[in-house]
């Protein structure tokens, strides 16, 4: 990724944030939706509960799903140091719950109808790093 040397640094997740022990937990066999619950600080696993109910069309629960996981990536995000601005790198491993979460938002925001929000979500994705998109 090209960085701008005069914008902020690129922010990474630490490598103990909750989504790794998430991913370990799925990799083990553990049911998506028992890890959400048991670790429920994990992005990853509210952004492929998102992810998961899009496929089964039902974006309500997929906007409720990714909005939670969402969410708990910006205060991650800014508990390391993010201000609002400025590179998520999507070959970060820890960071890339966040942006899974993030595109899932801005489909199921598409699929109810709320545009300038799916807008909002790409846009911010985009500007995190291009690569979020193929996450």
């Amino acid at each position: 990724m090209q960085r701008n040397l005069l914008g902020p640094e690129p922010t990474h997740l630490p490598e103990d944030h909750p989504d790794m022990a998430a991913r370990a937990a799925l990799a083990d066999g553990a049911a998506l939706r028992e890890v959400a619950g048991r670790i429920p600080a994990a992005s990853y696993a509210w952004g492929m509960l998102a992810r998961e109910s899009l496929d089964a069309g039902d974006p309500v629960a997929a906007y409720a799903f990714a909005r939670t996981g969402y969410h708990r990536g910006l205060d991650a995000l800014r508990r390391a140091g993010w201000r609002g601005a400025g590179p998520v790198p999507a070959d970060h491993v820890p960071n890339q719950g966040f942006l899974i979460a993030l595109i899932a938002l801005a489909d199921a925001a598409e699929a109810i109808g709320e545009t300038d929000e799916a807008e909002r979500c790409r846009t911010f994705a985009d500007e995190s790093d291009p690569a979020a998109r193929s996450l």
